[in-house]
């Protein structure tokens, strides 16, 4: 998700510390010590398959962040409420841009909320705790599903906030009930787009995208029926069984290691990146 969900920027984080298999953020760190590191080598398929557009009374509060724990992995230690886990920076009312991956391609729609002004990351987040910004039907997209990079994308305005929030974007598929979910942290703060979190460091949305964009491998296996491509195999050594204590490494504006993986999702945030973002729309011949 981009701005980064919570299970892609761990998982950018396990592949800064591929030696022993651990994060090096806290609160990243614990949901592998809990949950392995399948969920996160499987970071875009926090899903329900039978959601079907269903969103309040179905979905539990508090499990908003692991598809109400219905996906086939395990992401139920992603809900924790906690102010650790990597964050995206950025400014009250400026103009953003969305990048949600295509890794499978699905015609839909996709629902945007951000938390109230008051809301408090130590506390689970739960559907009254959200505003609705934007619906979204069927956005263009740039490379194709399954691509290293490939991502739908659209823009938003955000709204006037300070501090700590939440982006969630429930995608609700239009040609099954499979409906996908994601949570971003971000802080209101008059950030670019910045990430802070992984590695000690401060990066870029550009500088994580061009890492990503050349690094190598993920392994395809079934996430769910008729969709192969959703899943990916990690490593022979799981990460709840590495070394806890893995050192935090370099900065992340180096983030050193190869970052295998699935497609790239960043922000373009206002100035040049976002700039740039939209002179690549104009180019696209897509509609």
């Amino acid at each position: 998700m981009g701005p980064g969900s919570r299970t892609y920027l761990c998982y950018l984080d396990l592949l800064q510390n591929e030696s022993t298999q651990m994060p090096s953020n806290p609160a990243c760190r614990a949901a592998v010590q809990q949950a392995g590191t399948t969920p996160l080598y499987n970071w875009f398929a926090v899903l329900d398959s039978n959601a079907g557009g269903r969103s309040v009374g179905y979905v539990p509060d508090g499990k908003l962040c692991s598809a109400g724990d219905r996906s086939p992995y395990n992401f139920s230690p992603y809900n924790a409420a906690r102010t650790d886990w990597p964050k995206t920076h950025l400014t009250s009312g400026s103009s953003i841009q969305i990048n949600y991956s295509n890794w499978a391609h699905h015609p839909g729609r996709f629902e945007v909320y951000i938390t109230n002004n008051g809301w408090s990351p130590t506390t689970p987040l739960a559907w009254g705790d959200l505003t609705h910004l934007q619906t979204v039907t069927d956005p263009p997209q740039t490379s194709g599903p399954g691509s290293v990079g490939g991502h739908y994308y659209w823009d938003l305005r955000l709204p006037a906030r300070s501090g700590p929030h939440m982006l969630f974007v429930q995608w609700i598929r239009s040609d099954s009930q499979e409906n996908f979910f994601s949570c971003s942290d971000v802080v209101f703060d008059g950030g670019q787009g910045e990430v802070t979190g992984l590695g000690g460091g401060r990066t870029t949305a550009d500088a994580i995208a061009a890492k990503a964009a050349g690094s190598t491998g993920i392994q395809a296996a079934a996430a769910h029926t008729g969709h192969g491509t959703h899943a990916a195999a990690a490593p022979d050594v799981d990460a709840a069984n590495a070394a806890a204590e893995a050192t935090s490494g370099s900065p992340l504006t180096a983030l050193a290691g190869p970052l295998a993986g699935a497609a790239v999702l960043v922000a373009c945030v206002a100035g040049a990146a976002f700039h740039r973002g939209r002179r690549r729309r104009q180019a696209d011949a897509r509609p």
